[in-house]
């Protein structure tokens, strides 16, 4: 009965850490990433997880196969909600959002994408935020790249306009622009 219950406990403890090493060694499938823009004491970071095209179609009709279907909700990302966080007011489309860490999700379309901020920012998987929590939401144009990324991409950019939130995927860039 002692052998029994050993060999019962030193598999258990064997898979245990197995899958402990497993889960640490291994890549996620969506690496984790943050773009940072500082300028003028403003100091603005974005957290997203990175998911790879792998040869599927990203944006498009649900019917035709779309990882992320046109008017639907997207946590902008994979694994957990895109978190924007700021030290001083951020000003989107006439929006005020003042210093704090909010999520970020989209509802991507053809042409145009809303960009919604969300207060709750403790989100994981899939599930939309209570959109009794939603700050405001704002739409923005969708343009075409010449080439594809594999990688969703989120960075800032600025020029003589001013300075945006660059989202990158597949043959699509939205440009979010903030003062």
């Amino acid at each position: 009965m002692k052998k029994i219950l050993l060999y019962s406990v030193s598999i258990i403890l064997i898979l245990i850490l197995g899958g402990y090493l497993y889960i640490t060694l291994t890549p996620p499938a969506s690496p984790l990433d943050t773009s940072s823009f500082v300028e003028n004491e403003k100091e603005i970071t974005i957290t997203y997880s990175q998911p790879y095209k792998k040869g599927r179609l990203i944006f498009g009709e649900e019917s035709a196969g779309a990882l992320v279907p046109y008017n639907q909700y997207w946590r902008t990302g994979a694994n957990k909600h895109t978190i924007i966080k700021t030290n001083s007011d951020l000003n989107f489309s006439d929006n005020i959002l003042q210093p704090g860490e909010y999520s970020l999700y989209t509802t991507p379309g053809l042409s145009s994408w809303n960009i919604t901020i969300n207060s709750d920012n403790g989100f994981f998987g899939i599930v939309q935020p209570d959109a009794a929590d939603d700050l405001f939401t704002f739409n923005v144009p969708v343009s075409t790249l010449d080439e594809s990324v594999e990688q969703l991409k989120i960075d800032f950019v600025t020029d003589s306009i001013g300075s945006s939130i660059r989202l990158r995927w597949d043959l699509t860039q939205i440009l979010i622009p903030f003062k």
